[in-house]
Parts: C-alpha cells; structure tokens; sequence
C-alpha cells in the first residue's frame, strides 16, 4: 500500500532512493501511513531502516523520489517537517550527567513548548513513564527500560502528531519492551501515527501493518497476520535434535525437503507435504546416525516468512544482475 492509497497519509514516500557513492541504501521504497496506524519497519541491522527514517525526518536529502510527512515535502521544507514530528533516534540521546526532570525541561526549551504549559507536559512524561518516584534521579542510574522510556517521554513533550522511533527497545529486556509497546499504543490511541523500527521480528505482532525490509527494499508489507500466511511453496516442521549443524546439512537433501534454517535451539523445515515428510525424515536421518528428538507440524513465524522473502529476494537481484 503506497502513500496514494491512504485518504489523508500522514506519511508517504513514493519512489524513494538513497544513494551514498555507489552503495545504494534506499532502493525504490514507496509505502504509506495513515493517521493513528502504528507502522513497523522490520529487518536485520544495515537493512535501511534507519535510513528511511532520517530521510523522513529530514535528517538526510533524498537522491531521488518523494517524501511528504504532515503533508510537507522533506526535500524542501525539513525544517517544517521537524515542527510535527517527534524523533527517537537510535542510541541513547538524553543527557546522563542530569536529572530526569532536568533532561525533560531541557527538551521542551528545545521544542519551544509554551512556558504555560511546560510544567504540565513534563508531568504528563513523568507519569506516561512511570517515573514519578524517580523525577530526581541521575539518567545514568536508570536501567535501559526507564531511559527509553523517558526517551520517548522527551520525544512527545511537544504533543506532536507523527512519532518516528528508531530501534527503540534494542538491548531492552523483554518485559522493558513489552511495557514500552503499551506506551506506543496508547499514543496511537490518541490519534498519533507511529512509525517504528525494529530487528525483534516479535514486535511485528505489536504493529497495525509491518514492512519487511531487506538491502534497502520493501519486499513485502502488510499486517501481521496477512504476511504470516503468505504461501512458501509448501508446509513447516519443526525438528529437534542433539546434533544441529550435521542435522541442517542431511535435512538440505532430505526427502521432500524444500529448505531447512536454524531457529534457536530446533531447526524449521519447509517441506512439500508434512503428513509424508514427518513419515520419512525421521527414518531418513537415523539412517545418518541423526535421531531426531522431535518433530512436528507447525504454522510459520514471521521469522520463516522473512527468511523465505529474502531468500526469494537475493533469488531475484541474481537473475537481473
């Protein structure tokens, strides 16, 4: 779904290109969101993610293509993009040496919030992240979960009605996360649209509609659900064993066997027909002297949807290069 597609986008890019010297980082990206969606930007580190990101905020001048966010063009007009927006970038930005009241304080002089009204909108960030018991306290003595959230909290001191989040929850602990998506949509909630970037294929699950990105490209979006039942050519199982790395070699030429990856402790196999193959595998690898412990039919996550898309992808740069 690209930006024409949305009555009213809050964001849309259309065609967009990012080049530095040769290496291309944005590559033809079009996508839309729409007013109070939660968007998320899935895919490994180095994906382009972040990219698209500061382009959007007009941090970085496209090579090519369009990008309007509240309506203005990023090219032309950054600086009035950056009056509608709220921006958590992806390393930690506050100030570690100052309070959390005093971080917040400084923040909405950076914003230009109304004098009136600073006291109030430093509250609503206190009580938002739960920081009330700890208002005095250095940045530097809270633990990776609070700092985030007060990040955010910095982020919205302006009321503004887009939010960009850049890996906001890397290298938080999940229940951290957890908490910080509850914040995410609270604030969709309220009408503002989220555009957030991630590499915890999870979090897709937190988000109205997920883009997978891969080397700068789209290669699929929609909502969680949808692209978890995107078709893969076949059926998954899932098989556990004593010995992974020999039992993903055997299971590559494997009988019925389309592919086969590592996920965590078990490996996912994507097989033409699971009722044969949960016949044969078995018998096939203690003929290798591989036993498997287990072994089972199972839906696909979203981490096998993006495996197989990016194996899909590469498949397809091959042929056109």
């Amino acid at each position: 779904m690209n930006g024409s597609e949305i009555s009213d986008p809050q964001i849309a890019a259309e065609d967009l290109v990012k080049r530095f010297g040769d290496f291309v980082a944005v590559d033809h990206v079009s996508f839309g969101v729409a007013r109070g969606e939660i968007m998320g930007f899935l895919g490994p580190n180095g994906a382009g993610k972040s990219t698209i990101i500061r382009i959007l905020c007009g941090l970085l001048r496209p090579s090519s293509g369009r990008a309007r966010v509240a309506g203005i063009d990023v090219a032309r007009d950054p600086e009035g993009v950056r009056e509608h927006i709220g921006y958590m970038s992806q390393k930690f930005s506050l100030y570690r040496d100052l309070t959390v009241e005093e971080n917040l304080r400084f923040f909405g002089g950076i914003y230009r919030v109304p004098h009136a009204l600073l006291q109030k909108r430093i509250q609503f960030a206190i009580d938002m992240a739960g920081l009330g018991d700890r208002a005095n306290a250095l940045v530097s003595t809270l633990a990776g979960g609070w700092q985030q959230r007060l990040a955010l909290g910095c982020a919205i001191l302006h009321q503004p009605p887009i939010l960009f989040l850049d890996e906001p929850t890397s290298g938080v602990e999940p229940t951290s996360r957890r908490r910080f998506w509850d914040l995410i949509h609270t604030l969709a909630a309220e009408g503002v649209t989220v555009l957030v970037s991630t590499h915890y294929m999870d979090e897709a699950e937190y988000c109205d509609r997920a883009a997978l990105i891969n080397q700068g490209r789209i290669i699929a979006i929609d909502s969680p659900g949808a692209l978890k039942n995107t078709p893969l050519g076949g059926e998954f199982l899932l098989l556990e064993c004593e010995a992974l790395g020999p039992t993903l070699a055997a299971l590559q030429k494997g009988p019925g066997v389309i592919d086969a990856s590592v996920f965590g402790n078990a490996i996912h196999v994507l097989v033409r027909d699971a009722g044969q193959s949960l016949a044969s595998l078995p018998p096939y690898l203690v003929g290798k002297g591989l036993p498997p412990r287990r072994i089972e039919r199972i839906h696909p996550s979203l981490e096998d949807v993006f495996v197989h898309l990016v194996a899909a992808d590469l498949a397809k740069r091959r042929q056109a290069a």
